[in-house]
C-alpha cells in the first residue's frame, strides 16, 4: 500500500508519502538532507530498494514550504530532531504500524538529526543508517545511542569521512563504517548509489526483519 499523508504536528501539517507491505514488520523513516525534501531522488531510490526488501518506508519533508525559505532551518538540528520524533510518534499511532519496528535513514544534516532522535527515542529505534551524513553535528548524543549504527561515507569525500570516523568513536551501541570506493558527497558516481542502497538494506533486514 502507498499512499500520501499529512502529519499534523501542532499548527502545521507535513507532507510524507508512506508505503507499507502486507504484514509490514519494518518500517524506515527517511530524514533528508538540508535544501532536500521527500522527493530527493537518492532517497527514493533507496527508499525503492528497501520496499522491495520488504520493508516500510516513510518519507516526509521535516520543514513546511515556508519554513525551508529561510536558510537557518535547514541547519536547526534541534528543530529537524522535533519533526522526526514527532513523525515516529505519529507513525506508532496508526493502527496498521504499532507493531513494526522503526529504522532511520538519515542523509547529510538528516543524518545528525537521526542519530539525535535515536538518541532520545532510545529502544524504539531499531536500527540507523548515515549516508554522506553530518553525524558530527550531534556529537554529544552518540553516546546514548542504543540502535546498531551504519554510517555510509564515499571513499572521495575526504572531510565528511574525517567527521564520520570522529563521530563513530562516540557511538558506543552496535556499529559500522563502510566507505564506499570511488563516490563522492551525493554518491553521483555509476554504482555507488546502488552500494549504499545494498549496504541499507542488508543492515536494515538485519534489525527490523529478523
Amino acid at each position: 500500500m502507498e499512499k500520501s499523508v499529512k502529519i499534523k504536528i501542532n499548527s502545521i501539517s507535513l507532507e510524507g508519502d508512506l508505503f507499507l507491505p502486507k504484514d509490514c514488520k519494518g518500517i524506515v523513516i527517511f530524514a533528508h538532507g538540508s535544501g532536500s525534501s521527500r522527493k530527493s531522488p537518492r532517497n527514493v531510490f533507496v527508499a525503492e530498494v528497501l520496499q522491495k526488501a520488504g520493508l516500510g518506508t516513510l518519507l516526509f519533508d521535516l520543514l513546511t514550504e515556508k519554513e525551508d525559505e529561510i536558510y537557518e532551518n535547514r541547519f536547526d538540528i534541534d528543530l529537524l530532531v522535533q519533526r522526526l520524533e514527532l513523525a515516529t510518534k505519529w507513525l506508532k499511532d496508526l493502527p496498521e504500524t504499532k507493531n513494526c519496528k522503526i529504522g532511520y535513514f538519515g542523509a547529510s544534516t538528516g543524518a545528525a538529526a537521526a542519530l539525535w532522535a535515536a538518541a532520545e527515542c532510545g529502544q524504539e529505534i531499531a536500527a540507523v543508517v548515515s549516508r554522506g551524513g553530518r553525524p558530527d553535528l550531534a556529537l554529544e548524543f552518540l553516546p546514548k545511542v542504543k540502535a546498531p549504527t551504519l554510517l555510509i561515507v564515499g571513499g572521495n569525500d575526504f572531510e565528511v569521512i574525517k567527521l564520520n570516523e570522529k563521530a563513530y568513536e562516540k557511538v558506543r551501541a552496535e556499529k559500522k563504517l563502510e566507505i564506499v570506493s570511488g563516490a563522492t558527497h551525493l554518491f553521483e558516481e555509476p554504482g555507488t548509489l546502488e552500494k549504499v542502497a545494498d549496504l541499507a538494506k542488508n543492515w536494515f533486514i538485519k534489525y527490523l526483519l529478523k
